[in-house]
């Protein structure tokens, strides 16, 4: 197996530093089926026998990693060896994590250096106490419990094979693994916060220990397009330092520079820690200005009622499973979605890979970040999914493009929070946990039905004559009380308090336009047949006087699922054109 690297991007475009090293391409593997390696402290022999190559960040069960295996194998092993440039011996050495799938044991030289639970978020370890002069191995060790339906698991099935609307399982590494050097005084984080009603960012820093005990310097400078908006500087006095910046003396209106789809407009910001007159860290980043709210009942971007046109999108890929195969393929995906004349995405029941969204917040292109849900609730369930919500909020806050958070979905977790007490209040802390996180965007209770407190009313209904959704939707009244899925809109005691109304699932016409055999919602005989389907579910939703929004399901078809717009390798089924005149409800 030739060693390249894959996805060779870097792999978080919020926060960029010039010191790095891409891990992916080709590492030692090997299944333990057997559960000896703990035993026999794989670990520290490094004579053990590990049988095959990977190529990271692939998992085992993808075409992409070399192997293609998708039968069950809950305990894998990795090993590579590693070299550190000369240059980094007087700095601190970071060992990242993009995503794996599901808990992660890392041992560097046969030390403990990192665990971690959680296969959709991020992780470190400052391995440089471990390190040594020449000859360097990372061993990591992870399990999966394919089975465990109390797992938060997205769309991934706990039977061997792929059905109905679950997908073929990921197991291990599938983001991107990388090191990076840091002055041992370094900024360990930034938080951006848009404020377009004063034309203000508040920038928020955050410092490693010595950073403030040296009492360095921090300078900003943020640029648009090139030409210098503001500049501030400031000794580091405490850990986290919080500054509100003045950008322009002017509104959007003048030169418009807000974030919106329409025009993404983006501010670049670089970081700088500075001991006396010399630069010590450098980061470089972006924000966008824009702003989301409610305001008398009607969904607003940047202070105008706004009307969503988003899809349901999987972010799943035929040789690469839940790992794009490149960067290009995030592009196209974005490129498809606003050709067909939607404006955002529902990223359904996955924690995507930043990279996407640093596309999405390039090219303009909402979307609503959703967890990966387990599918039956339990106390373990509670404390594994609460971290990892945590988690993801902290590593998103920052895209623009991210406008609202669902952090549950169909009820999946909670399947009995119609009557028991405890789900219900799951899904209420979930809500004010996510609130108390990022107060600058809408959360919804329970993306479907069975809501309680939510900021929008999301409702699910895969109806598909005309004349049902011109009658559903007609009211309020009618919305509020209708039953999809034979699901009751809200539960718990909990009524509509005035909330906007949008339809987050609906369509899945089923259309075959490729080798794959599938099922959809209802189906589709020609291109003809197909467009008169996709119409008569989308002017309904454009007619009602109450809805604020839909997401039509869905972008691709996905394994045995054919209701996509297009084919699972991106192909699509009828002219783009024709789609985007229905969705942008064009005559």
């Amino acid at each position: 197996m030739v060693n390249t690297i894959t996805r060779s991007e870097y792999p978080r475009p919020q926060f960029q530093r010039a010191d790095w090293i891409n891990l992916n391409g080709t590492w030692e593997f090997a299944f333990d089926d057997k559960r000896v390696g703990d035993q026999e402290k794989w670990h520290l022999d490094q004579q053990a026998v590990f049988d095959q190559k990977i190529q990271v960040p692939f998992t085992f069960q993808s075409e992409l990693s070399g192997i293609g295996d998708t039968g069950f194998h809950d305990l894998v092993w990795y090993r590579k060896s590693i070299q550190i440039p000369s240059d980094w011996q007087n700095k601190r050495t970071i060992l990242h994590f993009g995503a794996v799938d599901y808990t992660a044991t890392v041992w560097v030289n046969g030390k403990w250096a990192a665990f971690h639970e959680g296969g959709h978020t991020p992780f470190q370890a400052d391995i440089t106490e471990l390190l040594e002069e020449e000859h360097n191995q990372i061993i990591l060790r992870v399990e999966d419990f394919s089975q465990d339906v109390t797992l938060p698991r997205g769309k991934q099935y706990w039977k061997e094979d792929s059905a109905s609307i679950f997908y073929t399982r990921t197991t291990g590494i599938w983001q991107t693994v990388w090191l990076e050097a840091v002055d041992p005084a370094h900024i360990s984080k930034a938080k951006f916060t848009a404020d377009i009603d004063r034309n203000e960012v508040r920038v928020r820093l955050f410092y490693s220990p010595s950073t403030v005990q040296k009492g360095m310097r921090t300078r900003l400078t943020i640029s648009f397009e090139g030409e210098l908006v503001a500049q501030d500087e400031f000794v580091v006095t405490h850990h986290e330092h919080t500054r509100s910046i003045g950008l322009h003396d002017f509104n959007d209106h003048e030169l418009g520079r807000w974030w919106s789809p329409e025009k993404p407009h983006l501010y670049d910001i670089r970081l700088e820690l500075m001991e006396q007159d010399n630069v010590v860290d450098a980061v470089e980043s972006y924000f966008g200005m824009r702003k989301i709210s409610i305001e008398n009942g009607k969904l607003h971007l940047n202070n105008r009622p706004y009307f969503l046109r988003l899809v349901l999108d999987q972010g799943y890929f035929p040789d690469g499973i839940l790992t794009a195969p490149s960067d290009e393929a995030f592009i196209q995906d974005i490129e498809l979605t606003q050709a067909m004349g939607f404006n955002g995405v529902r990223k359904h029941q996955k924690m995507e890979d930043p990279r996407f969204l640093y596309w999405c917040d390039r090219k303009g292109l909402l979307v609503w970040g959703e967890a990966a849900n387990a599918y039956n609730y339990s106390e373990e369930y509670v404390r594994r999914f609460t971290q990892e919500w945590q988690e993801v909020i902290e590593r998103d806050y920052n895209h623009p493009s991210i406008v609202v958070w669902v952090p549950m979905n169909e009820s999946w977790g909670i399947p009995n929070v119609k009557n028991d007490q405890r789900q219900q209040q799951h899904g209420l802390a979930l809500y004010h946990l996510t609130k108390s996180l990022d107060d600058t965007r809408p959360v919804i209770y329970n993306d479907g039905w069975e809501m309680m407190d939510t900021d929008l009313v999301a409702i699910h209904d895969y109806a598909w004559q005309e004349e049902v959704l011109n009658e559903r939707y007609a009211s309020i009244e009618k919305a509020v009380h209708s039953l999809p899925g034979n699901r009751e809109i809200f539960v718990g005691g909990a009524t509509y308090q005035g909330q906007p109304i949008l339809i987050t699932e609906f369509g899945g016409i089923a259309y075959k336009k490729s080798e794959w055999e599938g099922w959809g919602y209802s189906g589709a005989d020609n291109d003809e047949d197909y467009l008169q389907r996709l119409a008569a579910v989308i002017r309904p939703l454009h007619r009602s006087p109450i809805v604020q929004g839909f997401c039509y399901t869905q972008l691709t078809d996905v394994e045995q699922e054919i209701n996509g717009l297009v084919t699972y390798d991106r192909k699509p089924k009828v002219p783009l054109e024709d789609i985007r005149r229905i969705v942008m409800n064009q005559s």
